[in-house]
């Protein structure tokens, strides 16, 4: 017995070794394999620091943040505080964590886009806007966080992955929804957190992880459990 619980010790210190080995591994994506999310194969590299492009980048930010009304501005930093599917809710007209089995699908969605996004931020390294620029105002003043997770946008990626999967639950709202996504994003440059090609990489990363996902045979069959949730509480006639 003693042995058997040496064993198991040693079998789960390995892993938590191998776990924190890369951030790859650090996510057991339940759909997605990592091959699904090669930062290298999906998104282009991010502007080089210091690169007129980027200079150019920064300008563009501040004039958003400076432009951005106060109405703006407050819808920005709710944004910033709320990173769930319930960002939805209001272009639904209903509290999607109400409806169990569609909330725990695009929950989902959201793991695997973390978890393809943080692959990436750890791949590209690319500082956020305000540590290339520490004039810029920004809604990550004072929270110490990492100022090498620029690129791709973390938010962002939720909005357009679960915004595409939730658009063909509901396609009469498509629309609304696909807007309410670009809108979620935008809000990460009012806020000067990230660069305009950071939410740009996470509109392409989101849409390739809802992509795949839809043609996962297991996501396929809860996304017809969650077409029919939504039908019985009639936010879909299709």
């Amino acid at each position: 017995m003693k042995s058997k619980i040496c064993l198991l010790a040693v079998s789960a210190a390995l892993v938590l070794a191998a776990g924190a080995a890369t951030a790859a591994e650090t996510h057991a994506l339940r759909y997605l394999a990592s091959t699904d999310v090669l930062p290298a194969m999906a998104l282009p590299k991010p502007f080089p620091a210091g690169s007129e492009a980027e200079r150019a980048e920064l300008l563009e930010l501040h004039e958003i943040v400076a432009s951005a009304s106060a109405e703006r501005m407050a819808r920005a930093k709710w944004d910033d505080a709320h990173e769930d599917p319930a960002l939805f809710d209001v272009a639904l007209g209903t509290k999607l964590e109400e409806l169990p089995l569609t909330w725990a699908l695009l929950k989902s969605v959201q793991e695997e886009g973390d978890a393809a996004a943080d692959v990436s931020k750890v791949y590209f390294g690319r500082a956020r806007p305000w540590a290339a620029d520490p004039t810029l105002a920004n809604c990550d003043a004072g929270k110490g966080s990492n100022p090498a997770r620029s690129y791709p946008s973390g938010h962002s990626t939720l909005g357009y992955s679960v915004g595409f999967i939730l658009a063909r639950l509901v396609p009469e709202k498509a629309g609304a929804i696909l807007s309410r996504s670009a809108d979620y994003a935008m809000s990460r440059q009012v806020c000067g957190v990230h660069f305009p090609s950071d939410t740009e990489a996470s509109h392409v990363l989101g849409t390739i992880v809802a992509t795949k996902l839809l043609a996962n045979p297991a996501f396929a069959q809860r996304m017809v459990a969650a077409h029919q949730e939504l039908k019985a509480a009639h936010l879909t006639q299709q």
